[in-house]
């Protein structure tokens, strides 16, 4: 296993954990401004969106990253399209899931 993902893990944790601390640590936050609470809400789902869209589209290859769209990718999309119609992250991931089950089953992935 390679360090680069534990120092990934924790600069991720350095840059993620005030804005996902503040409302536990500093008292009023319910009377910031809407946009500010709005903000801090989406800081989560989009840094977790960002990590499935490298992971699930860019490759390591000898040559250097590179861009990759298959199964992963679809099963991205799927989730990230059932959570978005939807509104329900659970069935969105189980579909994820069972997609890129059932294409590796058959053997495309």
């Amino acid at each position: 296993m390679s360090t680069h993902y534990i120092l990934l893990a924790v600069l991720m944790l350095a840059v993620t954990y005030p804005a996902r601390a503040l409302p536990l640590l500093v008292p009023g936050v319910e009377r910031l401004p809407e946009w500010a609470l709005t903000y801090l809400r989406l800081v989560g789902p989009a840094v977790l969106a960002a990590l499935a869209a490298t992971g699930a589209l860019v490759v390591t290859t000898p040559s250097g990253p590179e861009i990759e769209v298959g199964v992963t990718a679809a099963s991205v999309l799927v989730a990230v399209a059932v959570v978005a119609r939807r509104r329900n992250l659970l069935l969105g991931l189980v579909l994820a899931v069972a997609l890129a089950a059932l294409a590796r089953a058959i053997g495309i992935g």
